[in-house]
C-alpha cells in the first residue's frame, strides 16, 4: 500500500493492555445451540468458520442467565483450542446483540483503534507469534487476557488504520466475487460432465 502524505507520521507501538479493556464471554457450549433464537457465536468457530471479521452468525441459542452480549466492534479470541496456532487468532464483531459464549477472550478497543485493524494486527506476523509462545498446555491449549494484554502492537494514527481496513475489504469482496464466479463455472463443468456420462 501506498501511503499518502497525510499519513506518513510513523507508527506506535504499545501494549495490547494500552490501548483496549478486557471482558470474557460466558456459559453457552455446543450443546445450547438451537434452530432459532439469538445468534450466538462459540470460540471453537472462530478458527473454522470465521475471518477477521463477523458481520453475519448462522447460529442460535436461547438467553440464558449471565449471558454476555457483543456491543459492537469488539474483538474476539479463543481461550482454548487445540494448538497455539489455531487459537492466536483475532475476531472483530462488527454487530450488537450476538451472544458470546464461554471460552472467549474480548477487548473492547479504545476509540484510537479500528477494531478491525486490531484483530489484523493481532492475527499476523510479530503479534500472533508473541501470542502462540504464551499458550499455554499439551492436549488443550490456553490463552488468557493477561496474555493477550501483554501483546506488542504497532498501529498508524485511526485514519491511516481505517484506509487498511478499508483496502482489505476491497481485497476480501473481490476474492469472493472471483470464487462465486469459479465455483458457478465449476458446478457447470461438473453438471455437464455427469450429464454426458448417463
Amino acid at each position: 500500500m501506498i501511503r499518502g502524505e497525510n499519513t506518513a507520521k510513523a507508527w506506535e507501538q504499545r501494549k495490547v493492555n494500552d490501548v483496549a479493556s478486557f471482558s470474557k464471554g460466558n456459559g453457552y457450549s455446543k450443546g445450547d445451540l438451537s434452530e432459532t433464537g439469538t445468534p450466538i457465536i462459540l470460540y471453537g468457530r472462530l478458527y473454522t468458520n470465521y475471518q477477521f471479521v463477523i458481520d453475519e452468525v448462522d447460529t442460535f441459542a436461547e438467553v440464558k442467565n449471565g449471558a454476555v452480549f457483543s456491543i459492537g466492534n469488539e474483538i474476539i479470541i479463543p481461550a482454548s483450542g487445540e494448538t497455539a496456532e489455531d487459537i492466536a487468532r483475532a475476531s472483530a464483531v462488527v454487530k450488537s446483540g450476538i451472544l458470546l459464549g464461554g471460552y472467549l477472550n474480548i477487548v473492547h478497543p479504545y476509540d484510537s483503534i479500528n477494531p478491525m485493524f486490531l484483530a489484523l494486527a493481532i492475527s499476523n506476523e510479530s503479534p500472533q507469534k508473541e501470542l502462540t509462545k504464551k499458550a499455554q498446555g499439551k492436549s488443550v491449549v490456553h490463552i488468557h487476557n493477561s496474555d493477550i494484554q501483554e501483546v506488542n502492537i504497532c498501529y498508524p494514527k485511526r485514519e491511516e488504520q481505517d484506509q487498511i481496513i478499508s483496502m482489505f475489504h476491497n481485497l476480501n469482496n473481490l476474492i469472493t466475487l472471483h470464487q462465486r464466479d469459479f465455483d458457478t463455472k465449476f458446478m457447470k463443468i461438473l453438471r455437464e460432465i455427469l450429464s454426458s456420462n448417463l
